[in-house]
């Protein structure tokens, strides 16, 4: 049964179910990660990354944030990440497995894949899995198999839309979030809101890059 909901604004209400039911799936019910294990959440100052960031929080999980640079590392160690790390900038193979002290992370959640995707495997211990459920990163992905053949990684896809079409499982989806929404645990987080008139804006603006979190667009009475 869910709980009470406290008093949303429309604007993070229409937010809300997105971007935590995306990132609900693949971590708290397919992976169900656990207290002390590393998390590795890219793109991580989207909407469903930050919502991410604060289900692995909420379980007593360790996020590591991948973001391209480090413009908005304050940002998200402000948003609850462990630890940030600009694939980019840092080497990032290295910075992962020194934050995990040589393990490794057991899990990973990526919209990137591209040539991020064989960077991902090599910090993937024995029976890590990747949930790929984008592909900013480009089409075109390498992976060396036999490079990576004895780690029997996994990488799945992933599509909100596998939850959805599940009746038990999404009432079982709404009540976690539901319930952490309202004993102040998550919430969800909005960059800008944009009026209906002003939707090129919006588009540019979330073609820039530069937003921290959902873009709303509003549509008038």
């Amino acid at each position: 049964m869910i709980a009470k909901l406290p008093t949303l604004s429309f604007e993070e209400a229409a937010s809300l179910w997105t971007m935590f039911l995306t990132a609900y799936g693949p971590l708290i019910e397919e992976a169900s990660i656990q207290v002390g294990e590393h998390v590795l959440i890219s793109a991580a100052s989207s909407s469903t990354g930050l919502a991410a960031i604060q289900l692995a929080n909420l379980v007593g999980a360790i996020p590591i944030a991948l973001t391209r640079t480090n413009a908005k590392r304050q940002k998200l160690l402000e948003a609850g990440a462990a630890h940030v790390v600009a694939y980019d900038e840092d080497d990032m193979v290295a910075e992962v497995m020194r934050i995990t002290d040589g393990r490794g992370a057991s899990v990973a959640f990526d919209p990137v894949g591209g040539s991020l995707l064989p960077r991902l495997l090599k910090v993937m211990p024995w029976k890590g899995t990747i949930y790929l459920y984008g592909a900013l990163g480009g089409n075109t992905m390498t992976i060396p198999v036999l490079e990576h053949l004895g780690q029997m990684a996994t990488i799945r896809g992933w599509i909100v839309a596998d939850l959805l079409a599940d009746p038990l499982r999404m009432d079982a989806a709404v009540a976690h979030i539901g319930n952490a929404l309202e004993a102040g645990k998550i919430k969800p987080v909005i960059d800008s809101v944009f009026g209906f008139d002003q939707m090129v804006e919006a588009h540019r603006y979330l073609e820039s890059a530069q937003q921290f979190g959902k873009i709303v667009v509003t549509v008038a009475d």
